[in-house]
């Protein structure tokens, strides 16, 4: 955000519900102090039956671009003009680019996932993944590795409303990239430990294990861990839920999700400026 806002100030922001918690806010207003754009970030707490009313009004103020969360990413992808490969497979977005008046939808948050990998020291290009859960999150990392060349993931969901889209995305996968993509249903053992045995890493794309129950983990069977396997977990509070805490007891090397949210938010900030955003400054003010 510049030092002062003008009547040339341009407009960012969130839409979701809730979003006071927020730290894109923060993250991107000091990105744009940083670059000397003169652009301020705002979070307003819109429901699902309220985006199109709230995405009317953002295109008649012009508004540069906005992120989206929960509830919105799907009625936002049908409400946008163009949208990206991945949006499109996915049928959702979080980030909008508002291009005189066209809107063109993507989603960054494969992107964040997989730069967050790589932040690791980890090459997961050409590999196998196992990926727990079918929800918004985990199906944004699922398209992206996907894209980006893994050779095979197996992902592992309850049979519940997500199942039968989940499906339907990695029948699209599999048709589009190189990757092959296999659905299990989570209540077979067999299945998930063949596919972990011949992963090079495991991801958590659910909210189990997430604060205030965090005694909770998807793995309970401990074996699963070996010290070759990278494991990550798409959550960042606690910093180290029991399912990171148990990994790395087995001598693996883990991670969290908290660079991969800084790294969505670093590439929706990049389609909106044309700037990179300053991620070791970022770092150091909001996620040390």
């Amino acid at each position: 955000m510049s030092q002062q806002i003008t009547g040339h100030t341009g407009l960012l922001c969130l839409l979701g519900s809730p979003v006071a918690h927020s730290i894109s806010p923060a993250m991107h207003n000091e990105a744009c102090s940083q670059l000397g754009l003169d652009y301020a970030y705002l979070a307003f707490d819109v429901s699902e039956d309220q985006m199109p009313a709230a995405v009317d009004a953002l295109r008649l103020f012009n508004a540069r671009g906005w992120n989206i969360t929960m509830p919105g990413k799907n009625i936002m992808c049908k409400l946008a003009d163009e949208v990206s490969p991945a949006s499109e497979i996915t049928g959702a977005c979080n980030t909008i680019v508002n291009d005189n008046g066209k809107l063109k939808a993507y989603t960054t948050d494969g992107i964040g996932f997989m730069k967050a990998v790589e932040e690791c020291g980890v090459n997961i290009i050409g590999k196998n993944m196992t990926l727990l859960g079918g929800g918004g999150a985990a199906t944004a990392i699922l398209v992206q590795a996907a894209l980006d060349g893994l050779k095979e993931i197996d992902v592992f969901n309850i049979r519940d409303a997500f199942y039968p889209r989940l499906e339907e995305i990695a029948r699209q996968l599999n048709e589009r990239t190189d990757c092959t993509v296999r659905v299990h249903d989570f209540s077979n053992p067999e299945e998930l430990r063949k596919a972990i045995e011949n992963s090079a890493i495991l991801v958590n794309g659910t909210s189990v294990g997430m604060a205030p129950n965090t005694d909770r983990t998807l793995i309970e069977d401990k074996s699963l861990f070996r010290p070759d396997l990278f494991v990550f977990d798409v959550i960042y509070n606690p910093k180290e839920t029991k399912f990171l805490k148990d990994a790395r007891e087995a001598g693996c090397k883990t991670s969290n999700g908290m660079y991969m949210l800084l790294y969505q938010g670093a590439a929706s900030f990049e389609l909106w400026t044309g700037k990179k955003m300053p991620v070791e400054i970022i770092k150091e003010k909001y996620f040390s």
